[in-house]
């Protein structure tokens, strides 16, 4: 992981001092209703946490194209704002389906993006590792690895919080509010921080605690539930008050997190390339698919710009049966409950986001089981590289798609290696 609190922010290219971490206590509720009005904790109040105030002097430059927001199945065209509930006809019709960002063409920008480049940490332009044994080991041509934690928070989150932040800031808002106990609670305390920005966090009981220790240094608020139900229902109920970007999912059935910010994972494609050439494959631990859509995304846009031939089969790697169990003939809102160790990429639910990721290139779905993702690992670890559980999963489906010819002996593939093991409550594995 680069060092984040390293004394430095970077606001386009030029190197600003970084103001004192404010610590504030953290505040845990369970929630037996839902929360009461915040307006007694909006920007003035001194009972809420201090915050940088560096990026209100920022203005985030929007891209005059960027049109509105259009839905995944139907292309109706809907204004950009700081909700996400999904297309509105769609779920007259029975389908819940999540927007994304629209751009009038232009021919200039083979990846349009939301913002102009403003305000970063640093994130984005992450190594391509080479890994030639591992690429024998598994029978194919070509292996390499993306390695998303060299993030500045350590995970590929940080590509999707920094557009969320541009969008918060160009919009006025005061808070960042989303659920997550894990790699995106992290970057968006940071990210928030740094900008100025409120955090407010719906978590699990039972968040590890490398990760309760970040907010509480960054003056992140937390707010404990027992399950998604709850802590869905807070995002919710939060992004109702002006001023309060939602940046996670909070909708059931699930249509992903807010769609500026997942824009932020298409330059994953065009970074891709630029290294190591166009793959044949691309291996994604997923568990709601907004990572998997966002680099789908960025293909899509070389390949309408003329830079690729051709889109890359994109892989979409689970700890047990979702999204294989839709393919299977099941409802893509359906509920697909299981237990795992893979810590990022558990959950119940598909969305029509990772559907689209994976037979618009096709790709498909590979269930990992938590033993098959150690030995994964381990094999990752003797070669020198760390990875969280989930991501040492997209080895072990490596294997499987080789077993299974979905994948050829001369094929070029590219493994999302998410997060390292740093901060994997699964981490150390179990001796053998």
């Amino acid at each position: 992981m680069r060092n984040f609190i390293s004394g430095c922010i970077r606001i386009g290219h030029n190197l600003q001092p970084a103001p004192p971490v404010t610590p504030s206590p953290v505040l845990d509720f369970k929630f037996a209703a839902l929360p009461a009005n915040p307006s007694a904790t909006r920007p003035g109040d001194p009972s809420y946490p201090s915050s940088s105030g560096l990026a209100r002097t920022l203005k985030p430059v929007r891209n005059p194209r960027l049109q509105g927001l259009q839905c995944l199945r139907c292309d109706a065209l809907y204004p950009v704002t700081l909700t996400h509930s999904g297309c509105p006809a769609c779920k007259r019709a029975g389908f819940h389906v999540a927007l994304r960002a629209s751009y009038l063409p232009d021919g200039v920008d083979a990846i349009p993006m939301p913002y102009a480049p403003g305000f970063t940490l640093g994130e984005g332009q992450t190594p391509m590792l080479e890994m030639p044994e591992l690429a024998r080991h598994f029978d194919v041509a070509r292996l390499n690895l993306k390695d998303e934690a060299s993030n500045p928070t350590g995970s590929h989150k940080d590509r999707m919080t920094a557009v969320g932040v541009a969008q918060a800031l160009d919009f006025g808002a005061h808070t960042l509010v989303l659920a997550s106990s894990g790699n995106a609670a992290v970057s968006a305390a940071h990210y928030a921080w740094a900008a100025g920005l409120r955090c407010e966090v719906a978590t699990y009981e039972g968040m590890p605690a490398t990760y309760t220790r970040q907010l509480d240094a960054l003056g992140a608020r937390r707010y404990v539930f027992a399950d998604n139900a709850g802590r869905w229902a807070f995002v919710r109920e939060r992004s109702q008050y002006p001023g309060y970007l939602a940046l996670t999912n909070y909708r059931l059935p699930a249509l992903g997190s807010a769609p500026l910010a997942i824009e932020g994972y298409k330059t994953i494609a065009p970074e891709c390339v630029a290294d190591a050439g166009l793959p044949d494959h691309v291996v994604i631990p997923t568990a709601r698919g907004d990572l998997a859509w966002g680099i789908y995304a960025g293909f899509r846009d070389l390949l309408a710009a003329g830079r690729i031939p051709r889109l890359p089969r994109l892989w979409l790697v689970e700890p047990f049966p979702r999204l294989a169990r839709v393919f299977a003939g099941g409802a893509i809102n359906g509920s697909y409950p299981g237990h795992t160790a893979q810590f990022s990429t558990a959950g119940a639910t598909v969305t029509y986001l990772q559907w689209q990721a994976a037979t618009a290139t096709g790709g498909g779905a590979v269930v990992v089981s938590d033993e098959e993702a150690r030995a994964a690992r381990r094999l990752l670890t003797a070669a020198g590289v760390s990875a969280e559980l989930c991501a040492a999963g997209g080895l072990a489906a490596l294997r499987q798609l080789r077993e299974s010819k979905a994948i050829a002996a001369d094929a070029h593939v590219v493994l999302m290696l998410t997060a390292n093991a740093s901060s994997d409550p699964s981490w150390p594995d179990p001796a053998v």
